[in-house]
């Protein structure tokens, strides 16, 4: 399938040079719970230190007041990237006083729904919309559930880069519909080869007991406190994570933009009998924003998404429909327990270079039996990813993981050499043998190198997270001080966070209900 790549490569190099792909926009979301130095989810208010989690643009909370969100500005190179986003978890160490940031995507000893807090964003409008929004997913999935913590990679390909494309192709589309349609040539080939992610990055091959709550699985046991899979990369991302079968039946599709924001659309119009139970309120009370099979679109659980900043008070798809798609969003990435800051260049390289190949590369219209198959890989190489022979399909047909992996992985080497074309260091073709690497030899994958740890300590999955959360807190705060400037710029984001939110809550004028209804109107 990658043969209109080459092409597609020559024509742009022809037309701009080497460099024609390098200097797209990379930014990361790190979600990290606090936890106490006992290894307990915190029940303590976000820090004040930390600013508003409403308004802040870098320093938030996802569904719990204890899962802080670290978000990065976009930047041309990963290394600024990742410079800010370390810069970030100093900052966040310096004000949490003893508590620390838990290392794993999957979360410490949860002893109860109860001890997740749900999150909150202050008495406006839009922060009670946020915490209602998350009283539904809690009585929707649980609260446990959405203690699980990710990392998300969010990457556009430079604006120079569009109008050569465009002109390369011979397309007289107008430039957003040109580009919303590369972005979903991207997409669809992200659900055909993404697994190829699960499989190079995955990191939660195994789980503490008091995560399951009780339920029963069929997992084997690691120790008396521990399941694990066996051959799993990324038990996050399978039916133990955040899989839901009231999900299964949406899909929004990513053949083209109008489609994909009229399914999602409807899904937040469509009731479900399940939610109608729950009830939108209880003796006055807010249980969740609607009975739809999504309260808004942003509950929908995808590999990727694509993204357009939203104004404030517009809806995501609203945003998207009258503006285009301005980047992507990769969702399924696992916090890596190897790295302090649960990222690392390498990984970043490697997804550049992989959502180009994407891209450029044949991309024909999906059916909705193609989308289940593809999604069946996902799921295949979460559970069982590392089985020796485990076979994928494409269109009907087998093909072992490594072989596919390896085809992949050699397709994006013209991609890597154009990344580092004029460059010192050729770092973008040395992360691609990293990943060849394990694909030719499962052992070094971050899901094997995590269990072989476990097993030389002899050590539960809660003590191996706990071990290395400590490392990375005693880490972070052994670094010199944050660059002046740096430091002047959160501190000043702390402020204008906390006015911000103010303000917000002084402009409210009309009632809760009529906020809702306008933003669904939007």
């Amino acid at each position: 399938m990658f043969s209109l790549l080459h092409q597609r490569l020559d024509r742009l190099t022809g037309a701009a040079g080497e460099s024609v792909l390098q200097g797209g926009s990379k930014g990361m979301e790190k979600e990290s719970l606090r936890v106490s130095p006992e290894g307990r989810i915190s029940m303590r208010p976000h820090p004040a230190g930390l600013g508003s989690a409403l308004t802040h643009p870098w320093v938030t909370t996802d569904f719990s007041e204890a899962l802080l969100e670290l978000v990065t500005p976009p930047h041309a190179t990963s290394w600024e990237t990742l410079t800010f986003l370390c810069d970030l978890h100093q900052f966040v160490y310096e004000r949490i006083g003893d508590e620390m940031l838990w290392a794993t995507s999957m979360p410490c000893i949860v002893e109860s729904d109860d001890s997740v807090p749900i999150a909150e964003f202050g008495c406006s409008n839009s922060g009670r919309m946020k915490h209602i929004y998350r009283l539904g997913l809690s009585h929707r999935y649980g609260r446990v559930m959405q203690a699980i913590s990710g990392v998300h990679f969010n990457y556009s390909l430079p604006e120079s880069f569009w109008e050569i494309y465009q002109s390369t192709e011979g397309s007289s589309d107008t430039a957003m519909t040109f580009r919303n349609a590369a972005y979903f040539d991207l997409l669809r080939n992200y659900r055909r080869l993404g697994w190829i992610t699960l499989y190079l990055f995955g990191a939660s091959p195994a789980v503490c007991k008091s995560f399951l709550c009780g339920n029963e699985t069929a997992l084997p046991e690691w120790d008396p406190w521990t399941v694990y899979g066996p051959h799993a990369t990324t038990l996050r991302m399978s039916d133990v994570g955040y899989r839901n079968a009231n999900q299964a039946g949406i899909n929004p599709g990513m053949n083209e933009l109008a489609d994909y924001v009229a399914a999602l659309d409807s899904a937040t119009r469509t009731p479900l009998q399940a939610y109608e139970e729950i009830g939108v309120r209880s003796g006055g009370v807010w249980r969740q924003l609607n009975t739809s099979v999504l309260q808004i679109e942003n509950e929908y659980y995808g590999f990727i998404r694509p993204k357009q900043i939203a104004r404030s008070g517009e809806r995501p798809i609203s945003a998207l429909q009258s503006r285009g798609v301005e980047y992507v969003e990769i969702r399924s990435l696992d916090v890596s327990p190897l790295d302090p800051a649960g990222v690392s260049q390498n990984e970043m390289r490697f997804l550049e270079a992989f959502l180009i190949l994407c891209m450029l590369s044949e991309s024909p219209r999906m059916s909705d039996a193609e989308a289940r198959e593809y999604d069946g890989n996902h799921l295949r190489a979460a559970v069982r990813g590392r089985q020796p022979g485990l076979e994928m399909t494409i269109d009907g047909r087998r093909r072992s993981l490594q072989a596919w992996g390896a085809g992949i992985i050699e397709s994006m080497r013209p991609i890597c050499e154009l990344l580092d074309s004029g460059q010192s260091d050729p770092c973008y073709q040395a992360s691609l043998d990293l990943q060849m690497a394990k694909i030719e030899d499962p052992e070094r994958t971050p899901s094997a190198r995590i269990l072989a740890t476990m097993a030389e300590r002899e050590s539960s999955f809660f003590e191996f997270a706990m071990d290395l959360s400590r490392s990375y807190r005693d880490y972070f705060r052994a670094l010199p001080p944050i660059e002046p400037s740096r430091l002047q710029l959160f501190e000043a984001e702390v402020a204008a966070s906390l006015r911000r939110q103010k303000d917000i809550e002084t402009a409210d004028e009309i009632p809760f209900e009529e906020f809702l209804q306008r933003y669904y109107a939007g």
